[in-house]
């Protein structure tokens, strides 16, 4: 796979993530701040790596699924690998600008 091949699959992946909110916050996984990396290997296989706003967050099974099959679907992408993982654990700062104007804390 070239590498504009790649970059155009990621960045569909990113949008959507971005289609995918977090239950509880009225904004995306992704401006959040969850996603922590995101690659896409030579097999077409999205490696995901992302948190949580909680450890204990009680729709965590639901979002990860959600995260799964909507990334597995996305054209370009084979299956997704997704690790969840709390370390560094999630905070405020890594909220984007965007959800922070929407959250009103800018």
């Amino acid at each position: 796979m070239d590498p504009s091949e790649q970059l155009e699959i990621e960045t569909r992946i990113g949008d959507v993530l971005k289609s995918i909110f977090d239950p509880e916050i009225p904004v995306n996984i992704y401006d959040l701040g969850l996603i922590y990396d995101i690659t896409l290997d030579e097999e077409h296989i999205a490696h995901i790596t992302m948190t949580l706003t909680a450890p204990n967050c009680p729709m965590a099974e639901e979002l990860v699924e959600e995260v799964k099959y909507k990334v597995g679907g996305t054209r370009g992408v084979k299956e997704c690998d997704l690790k969840l993982t709390f370390n560094p654990p999630w905070d405020r700062s890594m909220l984007s600008d965007e959800a922070k104007l929407e959250l009103g804390f800018l």
